[in-house]
């Protein structure tokens, strides 16, 4: 019964739209990201003026892009170009979402950046949030960017599953892994993590455990307040290290850095 919950208490994806990026003063382009097993993506590209960054945003388990423009507008302030797109099953996009699934998605929307708009893999920037930073280790098993960021992201999901149920073989009731510390030990893109110690839903040792086991270079930010409030309580610290970061890694294509206001 917990095995069969588990995916309804993973995903949590929502078919209603509730903005677009025009509600929010973006330029945009809708896209349609075809996977390698033919189920179609829906998201948005936001292309920003003479940007030298581009960020591939992985979002967390709940809604669909448009729960999530506000997220970018941090990345659009510093002048970078961004691309959501929603996994399977979430807003427009076909299917269902399961593990794999998301792996697929992440590797259509990587695709689709380098191969189909020719942009450079080492001026794009993965940041994934929650769950979208575990959909980003999976990619990081193929794909090499400039940069990678993990926004609250947990080590793996029987590691949740043993911490919401500490019995003997909690870990064996997760049919989902989503092994993001063990990925991370082999990943030699730079890393920045970010995570609050009053994180209610993926606790805190999880962002530091992922930074210990980060190859260097590697940077942690220790942000405040809880999973769904820490990056806008915390925004201008979050946004100027970010900034300071990828203009540290990507010195040749970063944008001219800015003030963040």
């Amino acid at each position: 019964m917990l095995r069969a919950l588990q995916h309804k208490l993973l995903y949590y994806p929502a078919r209603d739209m509730l903005a677009g990026p025009a509600d929010f003063g973006f330029e945009y382009e809708t896209v349609q990201v075809r996977t390698d097993d033919g189920v179609t993506l829906h998201g948005w590209w936001l292309p920003a003026p003479q940007a030298r960054v581009t960020v591939l945003f992985f979002h967390g388990n709940a809604g669909n892009v448009s729960y999530w423009l506000e997220a970018t507008l941090g990345y659009r302030e510093l002048g970078w170009n961004v691309l959501l797109v929603d996994y399977r099953g979430y807003g427009l996009s076909e299917g269902s979402p399961s593990e794999e699934g998301t792996y697929r998605d992440a590797r259509a929307a990587w695709n689709h950046l380098t191969a189909q708009r020719r942009i450079e893999a080492s001026s794009i920037v993965v940041i994934g949030r929650s769950l979208g930073g575990a959909v980003a280790m999976g990619l990081m098993e193929t794909a090499r960017p400039g940069a990678l960021v993990l926004e609250a992201t947990f080590t793996s999901v029987p590691d949740m599953v043993a911490q919401l149920l500490p019995i003997p073989g909690a870990r064996s009731l997760s049919s989902v892994q989503y092994p993001s510390l063990q990925r991370l030990r082999r990943c030699h893109t730079p890393v920045l993590v970010a995570h609050s110690p009053d994180d209610e839903v993926v606790p805190y040792s999880h962002g530091r455990a992922l930074f210990e086991a980060a190859n260097p270079p590697k940077r942690f930010v220790e942000l405040r307040a809880g999973h769904n409030e820490a990056f806008y309580v915390c925004r201008d610290a979050y946004l100027t290290a970010l900034q300071s970061f990828v203009g540290e890694h990507l010195t040749a294509r970063s944008p001219t850095i800015r003030n963040v206001t």
